[in-house]
């Protein structure tokens, strides 16, 4: 039977996506993209915000129309399992995320009529890798304990969770001898990375040293980091190994001391003010970070409040999000709630902000010489894309373009000047070492 898999949300959800690949794989699956040859669909859904739970909704009904087996699993049936159940009976089979090490117990609900007899569950170990052949993601622990107002994700994902060393060292080897050049580190609260060990002699620092072991990584990027999370021995590591990409992916939601304790953030402003100075301090130091405005009790005071603060530290890249009322969490039992309309006039006052203080940040990076790792050719722009310190490999800060007088090839790292800048977007031209 041919399989097919439609992976929406964040890199977590990816990884899971690749264990499942791989699982279906192993029981004699043959993986197809398109649908129409398909015997099997399986769509990995995120159910964080509205927007991404109407997307994954959309996605269902969409599949549904080709009549194919259709299994649903992902963040999305987690929160609404039984809803879905009850109001999308035409799907085969929802699967929560509780239920993947039993991933086969529930796929013999749908199959053992067909011939079918699956054994065990998903494996951490076991991935069919989506990413190109030089890039890899490292999922090192799961779920949360923070219990942001905000924030479902404990819900989903349930109570934070390294996962153990030996495993995270092996993985990190694995992806060495298979010449990855772009490690990419994730989890929910990947700065966490050992806090629920016993004897908590094991931090994110380990895992960056033991990434270090390997020349072969050209770029090795964290993602996500809690801000009072970050020590001063990590930042002293970065500061003492260049081959650390310096690229420090920071949410912090907001600044108003008010806002943060509804937020029942950890920290305050002083924490965040001094945490982005010491940040700076590391050479080539990228910052990202993301917020959230018209949470529940925000007033145009704290909106003045952010914007100082941005101002103040000058962001490479940042991200706003309007609240969401998530079922489940504290935010939406709060009285206060700010109108859409409040919430989106806010949203563009920050996000013209810093578009400002981007093109200002891009301009000052021309006749910058960085290396780039080729990933592909644009031929609407007839120019190649790629890798760099500067950008995320997640498509959210900006891209890259790269112009070459001779041809590249993918995967290949060029060493190239900034030309060009705009708000977001860099161009560079490949220069001869």
């Amino acid at each position: 039977m041919k399989v097919g898999l439609i992976s929406l949300g964040c890199a977590k959800n990816k990884i899971d996506s690749e264990e499942v690949l791989s699982y279906f794989v192993r029981n004699g699956f043959v993986i197809v993209n398109d649908p129409n040859l398909a015997d099997v669909i399986v769509i990995n859904t995120c159910g964080f915000i509205q927007d991404a739970k109407q997307e994954a909704l959309d996605t269902i009904f969409d599949t549904l129309k080709y009549k194919k087996i259709t299994i649903v699993i992902g963040c999305l049936v987690e929160r609404y399992y039984s809803d879905l159940v009850k109001e999308i009976p035409e799907v085969d089979l929802f699967v929560r995320i509780k239920d993947y090490p039993k991933f086969g117990e529930k796929l013999n609900e749908v199959f053992k009529k067909k011939g079918y007899i699956f054994e065990g569950g998903l494996s951490k170990s076991e991935r069919i890798i989506s990413t190109p052949s030089y890039q890899a993601y490292l999922q090192i622990s799961d779920g949360c304990t923070n219990a942001c107002a905000f924030c479902a994700i404990p819900l989903i994902r349930g109570s934070f969770h390294s996962f153990p060393f030996e495993f995270v060292k092996a993985e990190i080897a694995k992806f060495a001898s298979q010449n990855v050049k772009e490690l990419i580190i994730i989890s929910q609260d990947t700065s966490a990375y050992g806090k629920d060990f016993k004897d908590r002699k094991i931090t994110i620092c380990d895992v960056l040293k033991e990434a270090l072991k390997y020349p072969e990584f050209k770029f090795i990027r964290l993602l996500y980091l809690y801000p009072d999370e970050i020590t001063d021995e990590f930042i002293q590591l970065y500061k003492d190994n260049p081959r650390l990409t310096p690229y420090f992916d920071v949410p912090i939601q907001h600044s108003s001391d008010k806002i943060l304790k509804l937020m029942n953030r950890k920290g305050d402003s002083k924490l965040l003010n001094d945490l982005f100075y010491k940040l700076r301090e590391v050479p080539n130091s990228i910052i990202r970070t993301t917020l959230i405005v018209g949470f529940p009790n925000e007033t145009e005071e704290d909106i003045q409040d952010l914007s100082e603060f941005i101002s103040r530290h000058k962001f490479d890249h940042l991200g706003v999000f309007t609240y969401s009322k998530e079922e489940g969490t504290k935010g939406y039992y709060m009285d206060n709630q700010v109108p859409a309309r409040i919430k989106k006039a806010r949203y563009n006052k920050i996000m013209k902000l810093q578009a400002g203080i981007s093109f200002k940040l891009n301009q000052d990076r021309i006749n910058q010489v960085i290396d780039v790792l080729v990933t592909s050719y644009n031929e609407k722009q007839f120019c190649y894309e790629g890798i760099c310190y500067i950008y995320a490999p997640d498509d959210i800060d900006g891209k890259l373009y790269l112009y070459s007088d001779e041809p590249l090839e993918i995967g290949q790292i060029v060493k190239a000047k900034i030309i060009n800048a705009g708000i977001y977007d860099l161009d560079a031209q490949v220069i001869k070492e």
